[in-house]
């Protein structure tokens, strides 16, 4: 368990190594080559929408083919989608890298589900630790990206076109370590006679005449229905699963509106690139050095407590981002968001865990990202329009909206817990 769970921590450090490089150097790529500055973050935009017409399909590439080569098919789109980038930005085409970040997407759509993988690794007691340990894993993007991206910068004519083919270089070494890992089997799913829809030669032999011989054939052939689990509007309207997807949702979308606009607030501020890294490397220290940690709190203090300590390290983050555009602020501001998305991101999956049963798990999970990766396409094409025409000042306060909600959900989930304990 430790093995595989150490393993996919790394993956996931590289894949943030892939966010975190993209974030880096997408938004002044599109700054330069975009006809009008508010289209800047559209090739951040393209990852997040293009994660999100995903989740459906990698939804249904998991249950048909597992965790490992689904998650395997995901990292050779990485390594051809970062190619096609490289090809858009030494050819100057705005639109061919906005299109290779959608096909990215479909990358992004699989690692996101790395969390959930981590969680069926483990033994149950120790699930949300596991979540906290593989998001940990994060660290080795914090240091790895932004160090990539200006180490790369000038590796090639064109600028930052080194470090789309670096990247490329980065998913064939996560797709090697994925090779090593042991996942699990899916959950065996159950006929509608209870009996397990699993291979023909795994079940006891069929007797009993005749009707039960034809039964079976049915069973084979597909003709009889699989229960799997709950509809997925029955799943969804659990108060559980709304404030999971809610607090996820806008937890990583106020992050990423905040996040994406950083390196070109910092240009229009006059700091060098070497300072954007820098912020960038310690805003995603943030993110996930708490990880080997927070499912301590998490199992202590319990979700939702740790999820509105995650709230208020976001509206402190705002506070400082508006006392000034110094330097020490982008630092100071930007650690402190990702340490707040640490808390509300891994709350949150620790509380979706508890909204669906095994063999739900692939739709359920689906949903949840589509809600993520539908917030955060809103936020990545805000965090340009916004950042161009409005200023870093107008967006930190448009972010306090979102915040507000994700309070509002907190509040009521808490108060129906309580209600449901003294009944």
């Amino acid at each position: 368990m430790k093995r595989n769970l150490w393993l996919l921590a790394v993956c996931q450090g590289l894949f943030l190594t892939n966010n975190v490089t993209f974030i880096a150097i997408n938004g002044l790529v599109g700054l330069a080559l975009a006809p009008l500055g508010w289209m800047a973050t559209l090739p951040v935009m393209g990852y997040v929408v293009g994660g999100a017409l995903s989740t459906g399909l990698v939804a249904r590439t998991q249950a048909r083919y597992g965790r490992r080569t689904s998650f395997q098919l995901g990292l050779a789109v990485a390594v051809a989608s970062a190619l096609l980038c490289g090809y858009a930005a030494y050819s100057k085409n705005f639109w061919l890298l906005v299109a290779a970040t959608v096909v990215a997407g479909f990358y992004n759509a699989n690692a996101q589900l790395y969390r959930f993988a981590a969680a069926e690794l483990a033994v149950p007691a120790f699930r949300e630790k596991a979540v906290s340990l593989v998001m940990a894993g994060g660290l080795l993007g914090a240091v790895a990206g932004p160090n990539l991206a200006a180490f790369t910068r000038n590796l090639t004519p064109v600028p930052f076109a080194g470090a789309y083919l670096a990247l490329a270089g980065v998913a064939l070494l996560a797709m090697a370590l994925l090779a090593f890992i042991e996942f699990p089997p899916p959950p065996a799913r159950q006929s509608v006679s209870g009996r397990s829809a699993g291979p023909p030669q795994a079940r006891p032999a069929p007797s009993g005449g005749i009707l039960r011989q034809a039964q079976d054939d049915r069973e084979k052939q597909g003709t009889v229905g699989v229960n799997e689990g709950r509809p997925l509007g029955e799943i969804m309207r659990q108060p559980v699963f709304i404030v999971a997807a809610a607090a996820g949702a806008l937890g990583y979308g106020v992050m990423n509106l905040l996040m994406a606009a950083t390196p070109i607030a910092m240009q229009v501020c006059s700091l060098p690139f070497s300072d954007v890294a820098l912020v960038l490397e310690w805003h995603v220290i943030g993110m996930f050095a708490p990880g080997f940690f927070t499912g301590h709190l998490i199992k202590r203090f319990g979700t939702l407590p740790i999820m509105a300590v995650g709230l208020l390290l976001n509206l402190l983050c705002v506070a400082i981002a508006l006392s000034g555009v110094d330097f020490k602020q982008f630092l100071a501001a930007l650690f402190l968001l990702g340490l707040g998305w640490n808390f509300l991101f891994t709350g949150s999956t620790a509380l979706a865990l508890t909204a669906y049963r095994p063999e739900e798990k692939d739709k359920a999970q689906g949903a949840l990202n589509f809600c993520v990766f539908a917030v955060l396409a809103l936020s990545s094409l805000a965090s340009g329009v916004l950042v161009t025409t409005r200023g870093w000042a107008l967006l930190n306060l448009g972010s306090l909206l979102p915040l507000g909600v994700t309070a509002l959900a907190l509040g009521w989930l808490a108060l129906r817990q309580h209600r449901e304990q003294n009944a």
